[in-house]
């Protein structure tokens, strides 16, 4: 079992920058994309953005392009999810994800998941 954990969390204004970070525990193998989803209460987990290892191309929604910028970090095993501009829609506990399908986009194509970060933007 590969553990993924979630930090850099918090409570922020609207506008403002948080950056969150997902550290395996150990070495991944036959991943193929990590990825970050959100829960908002009440709501169906989303997905937020992905980046491929093998080439490191990324994948945002809509709602995040341009604001959020997710990185690699291999020798650490961390990916990196900058969010800036934040809004008060991006609250929501964040999670980290690792899986080895191509359904990126989909919360069922992960099999590794962390415990989640709480982001909370007030306006």
């Amino acid at each position: 079992q590969v553990q993924l954990v979630e930090s850099g969390g918090g409570l922020v204004q609207a506008g403002a920058s948080l950056r969150l970070s997902c550290a395996a525990s150990e070495r991944t193998f036959n991943v193929y994309a990590m990825g970050w989803f959100r829960q908002a209460p009440g709501k169906e987990r989303e997905f937020v953005g992905a980046i491929t290892w093998a080439n490191g191309r990324t994948y945002y929604d809509d709602s995040v392009k341009g604001r959020f910028t997710i990185s690699r970090a291999n020798a650490k095993n961390t990916v990196v999810l900058q969010m800036n501009s934040l809004k008060p829609e991006d609250t929501a506990v964040y999670y980290c994800a690792a899986g080895d399908t191509v359904a990126i986009t989909r919360s069922d194509g992960y099999k590794y998941w962390g415990q989640g970060t709480q982001v909370t933007v007030s306006s």
